[in-house]
């Protein structure tokens, strides 16, 4: 289908098809392109703007045009961002909205919506509202009738996941994990079965030690860890969970994203593991069925000794 955008372009085909569009017509053509945006009046509403997640250059033309013609700019950290207006030259109010000014700057913005301003909202890096304030703004503009608008853009989510190596046709975000094991040992085991690619952000001093509860919860599915995406230093890691939680070390630099593959058909679970192993421990050593039910089931033995220390502190008699 032909949009309107492709309407007013001219043409690039000639005799041959295989001829390529001058360098020196790109700036022009961007910079026509941006003129056009900055043109058009900005209607009343709250616009919520993807920014870079490293490379400035992945901004969009639209976002820069609305960067420029609203009213205010809404962000988490106003020194931070100022960082990418500056760098584009826009000259726009900028007001902080973050997890501790929310409820106080909520009712500000629609009034002010109310009124017929023109608001964006952007975070500190990405998309708007992933892993970042945002939700109850949106749902309360939204109930009160103001129109909401979503500009696409970077994502480190989608970023990460399209150049994981891992299946994309069904994935669940599942934000940040809690940062005490316990608690992370409980969520892990909820998304145990989830037949999907799972997408974690992780703070980079706590990335080995969810790395290893992963494998011990998923066995050693294949996964990635990527590291700085569309910065200088950008990394990706693809293996089994067991060996990026050995390569981990201590990582206490960059923005991190771990995925983890899907349950693969068949997967051994941790029940199906212990029930072996309490069948082999009535007449081995723990040494020795943990090496038989690794044997019989295809699984690492370590695994399955972890489980088996577990099993036998529980069923451990109490002292007096």
């Amino acid at each position: 289908m032909e949009t309107d955008q492709d309407a007013e372009e001219p043409s690039d085909r000639g005799d041959d098809s295989g001829a390529q569009r001058p360098e020196s017509t790109i700036p022009a053509r961007a910079a026509g392109a941006v003129t056009r945006e900055l043109a058009k009046p900005l209607a009343s509403g709250l616009y919520l703007v993807a920014t870079p997640i490293g490379n400035l250059a992945d901004i969009t033309l639209r976002s820069l045009a609305v960067l420029a013609n609203a009213e205010t700019v809404y962000c988490e950290d106003t020194r931070h961002s100022r960082s990418l207006l500056d760098h584009f030259g826009i000259r726009t109010r900028m007001k902080p909205y973050h997890e501790h000014n929310a409820e106080a700057e909520r009712p500000v913005i629609l009034a002010a919506l109310e009124r017929g301003a023109r608001i964006a909202l952007i975070s500190d890096a990405g998309t708007p509202l992933v892993s970042d304030p945002g939700y109850k703004l949106v749902r309360d503009a939204a109930a009160a009738g103001h129109t909401v608008i979503s500009l696409p853009g970077a994502s480190a989510v989608l970023t990460a996941l399209t150049s994981s190596g891992l299946p994309t046709d069904t994935f669940l975000f599942a934000g940040f994990l809690p940062p005490k094991q316990a608690a992370r040992l409980t969520r892990l085991q909820e998304l145990a079965k989830v037949p999907a690619t799972l997408i974690f952000f992780e703070a980079p001093q706590r990335v080995a030690d969810s790395l290893t509860d992963m494998a011990s919860v998923f066995g050693n599915r294949n996964a990635a860890v990527a590291r700085e995406l569309t910065k200088l230093h950008e990394e990706i890691r693809r293996g089994g969970l067991a060996d990026l939680a050995a390569e981990a070390g201590d990582a206490t630099k960059g923005e991190f994203v771990i995925l983890v593959g899907p349950p693969v058909a068949g997967e051994v679970t941790d029940d199906a593991i212990t029930a072996a192993l309490s069948k082999a421990l009535g007449t081995m050593s723990l040494k020795d069925a943990a090496k038989a039910v690794a044997a019989e089931l295809s699984v690492s033995k370590s695994r399955v000794y972890d489980l088996g220390l577990a099993l036998k502190s529980i069923s451990k008699p109490a002292n007096g």
